[in-house]
């Protein structure tokens, strides 16, 4: 199943390998001023634009980083998230699913550089 978007949530994610990664992989320009902690770009996959926005300070010290686009690298924003952990050496939380209504909207994945995931709570993240 492809998601018709991707959120992921960076700790402290050094800017200058967000915009390498994005132009990797998206073959996107770098991040550019959106705004008051916010900035955009957008790529290109297999043939289709993918805008992306970073909202900085987003929630409990995560930068939030949206793919408003079906057509991306990462069928859902877990695939996203282990690819950003890696790329980036940073941690990285997501959902857990598609959202439905009656779950949890507490309950994220956490994926860290080392490669270990896991559900997490976390109260409050902005969602």
């Amino acid at each position: 199943m492809r998601y018709p978007d991707i959120e992921i949530y960076l700790r402290q994610p050094p800017f200058e390998a967000i915009n390498a990664w994005l132009g990797e992989t998206l073959d996107a320009a770098p991040l550019r001023g959106a705004g008051r902690n916010k900035w955009q770009t957008r790529g290109h996959y297999e043939g289709h634009e993918v805008p992306v926005l970073l909202v900085e300070k987003a929630a409990d010290g995560f930068a939030s980083l949206w793919f408003d686009s079906a057509h991306t690298p990462w069928p859902r924003d877990a695939d996203c998230a282990r690819d950003a952990a890696a790329r980036l050496d940073c941690e990285v939380r997501c959902s857990l699913g598609g959202w439905q209504p009656g779950d949890d909207p507490d309950r994220f994945w956490q994926v860290l550089p080392d490669g270990s995931e896991s559900a997490i709570d976390w109260p409050d993240s902005g969602q």
